[in-house]
């Protein structure tokens, strides 16, 4: 074992010993506020889609390519932003990702014709994909290992506050006013351009400046850490531990390091790449299609734009109220085991929407499917950023994801397809499914609940 590696494994140790949050909490508030605007976008397409049939002249189908494009683009931009954030560190992709997609969200509002919109929606869709990528990776990396999953968990509640937001919002503008649409991409845009300028004080990550060989920077941030969370705390840190960690596993580490994307090639990157990139796949066909297709579906069965608009209000605490219960239950219990129940109870709650659908009926079971997403998705992504190594983290999150993403992208022609063989119950039926399937592919992925990420690599 080098010396490096050596002193590199006690400074992971000396992170990981700390039983709070270790830097200001304004970091905690930078990168989830990035992530309110970044879900605040996802879902305005959805709220936009019953109107722009009507004002572009275009059939459902033709508009949901809006939101196939946003998500192609987001694959992409998860892919490149990530390898920027592989080689020059997780503070300038950050920059990047809330640049694209505020400025493609802005120009969305200018959109003259479909096709204008879903340009713009493919250059806002880029910088959504780099921004969940690397927000998953740079918490991933910044927190202490029994508390990984808490904060994580912490920036998707304020995630999925950005999809409480919207409902009440399209409630009131888009059934209203001609422009109502346009006015949500203005408001999620502006909203990603004050982020960017609040994020210039955010470190690097500690685990990225160790994988690049920066050992004092990355000693400096962790005295620093140590500093706030003593001042936190009131009393002294625990004395560190033995990290428990084989030093061979540390020298693989390296070895991979210097092998960069073939890493993905070799046990166990390549069967976790495989693992968790069909379970994206296979959970964001049926996510997507309840995130931007329900309105749509709702209105096609008889029920009212603002009936709709105004039974989802309700649903969207769901996302809130799940993601919050993440949080609590992230570190104590194993991950895999309560995203296989959300799963579960997502298949249970989508097929009863596919016969039991109505103005009374869609806020209760609505915000129950909402509230699984809330409590899933902080999961899986925690899931996924602690199953790769340091170097590779954000490319092996983003390429997870973005496969998953191809799912996502072509859920409507999907769920529309299916609809129009088997009807409204048929559609639900089919989103349903992807739970099912969902739950058993999450119980193949690593149980890493607890571990340190250099530990999580064997």
């Amino acid at each position: 074992m080098s010396q490096n590696s050596s002193v590199a494994l006690g400074l992971i140790s000396r992170l990981d010993r700390i039983p709070v949050w270790p830097y200001p909490r304004s970091i905690l508030w930078i990168v989830g506020a990035g992530f309110f605007f970044a879900f605040f976008d996802i879902v305005t397409i959805g709220f936009a889609l019953p109107v722009l049939t009507h004002e572009f002249g275009v059939t459902e189908e033709q508009a949901s390519w809006a939101v196939t494009s946003g998500l192609i683009g987001y694959i992409l931009g998860s892919f490149l932003d990530s390898r920027i954030g592989d080689r020059y560190g997780r503070k300038v992709s950050l920059y990047l990702s809330v640049g694209f997609f505020s400025f493609g969200s802005l120009l969305s509002a200018t959109s003259p014709s479909l096709d204008w919109l879903i340009f713009w929606r493919f250059l806002s869709g880029m910088g959504i994909g780099a921004e969940i990528a690397l927000v998953t990776t740079y918490m991933a990396e910044c927190s202490p290992a029994p508390l990984r999953g808490r904060y994580t968990g912490w920036t998707i509640v304020a995630a999925f506050m950005g999809f409480a937001a919207v409902p009440p919002l399209a409630f009131y503008l888009v059934p209203n006013f001609s422009w109502g649409w346009r006015a949500l991409f203005v408001m999620g845009a502006i909203g990603g351009i004050i982020i960017a300028l609040m994020r210039r004080g955010m470190p690097n990550s500690f685990h990225w400046l160790l994988d690049q060989g920066r050992v004092d920077d990355a000693r400096a941030t962790l005295e620093q850490a140590e500093s706030v969370a003593e001042t936190r705390l009131g009393h002294p840190l625990p004395a560190v531990e033995s990290t428990g960690v084989d030093p061979a596993s540390s020298e693989d580490e390296a070895k991979t390091s210097a092998l960069a994307m073939k890493a993905f090639l070799v046990a166990p990157q390549r069967t976790r790449l495989l693992v968790l990139g069909t379970l994206w796949f296979v959970y964001y066909v049926g996510n997507y299609a309840w995130l931007t297709l329900a309105a749509e579906l709702f209105s096609k069965h008889g029920i009212s734009l603002s009936q709709t608009i105004g039974s989802l209000i309700f649903t969207g605490f769901g996302f809130v109220a799940g993601a919050l219960t993440a949080v609590w239950l992230s570190d104590r219990i194993d991950r895999r085991i309560t995203s296989t129940i959300a799963a579960l109870v997502w298949t249970g709650v989508l097929a009863a929407i596919g016969f039991a659908a109505s103005p009374s009926t869609i806020p209760i079971l609505g915000f129950i499917a909402s509230f699984t997403i809330g409590l899933i998705i902080p999961l899986l992504y925690t899931i996924t950023g602690e199953s790769f190594s340091t170097e590779i983290r954000a490319t092996g999150v983003s390429l997870s994801d973005g496969f998953g993403h191809i799912g996502g992208a072509f859920c409507g022609q999907i769920i529309f397809g299916i609809e129009a063989f088997a009807g409204f119950s048929g559609a639900f039926v089919a989103m349903a499914a992807t739970g099912l399937i969902t739950a058993g592919l999450v119980m193949l992925t690593p149980r890493n609940t607890g571990k340190s990420l250099t530990e999580s690599l064997r």
